[in-house]
């Protein structure tokens, strides 16, 4: 996983009006992916209903690759509920394991 400032990441994700919160769940579930995470494409956020679907499986996939410290349900509600703060959060388990 590539180190990146959580900070930066809540930021950047303001400035950009969250399109910098797509590119980071784009990046990441790539480099999961490559740590072994089954995560399907990302694609799939684009399609309504689906794209809770997908967040939960990207939370799997922090499950998995965070072996257990950050879990499934919540990175999912960290996700879903808290949008820029959930992924600067996400980004610190990331931070930890790079």
């Amino acid at each position: 996983m590539e180190k990146r400032n959580p900070i930066l990441v809540f930021v950047f994700s303001i400035i950009t009006f969250g399109i910098y919160c797509i590119w980071w769940l784009w990046k990441t579930k790539h480099e999961m992916v490559d740590k072994g995470a089954d995560i399907p494409t990302t694609w799939l956020i684009i399609i309504p209903f689906v794209n809770i679907w997908w967040m939960w499986k990207y939370s799997q996939g922090v499950e998995k690759v965070t072996s257990g410290k950050c879990t499934d349900v919540i990175a999912f509600i960290l996700l879903l509920l808290l949008g820029p703060i959930g992924i600067a959060v996400l980004q610190n388990y990331y931070n930890e394991i790079a």
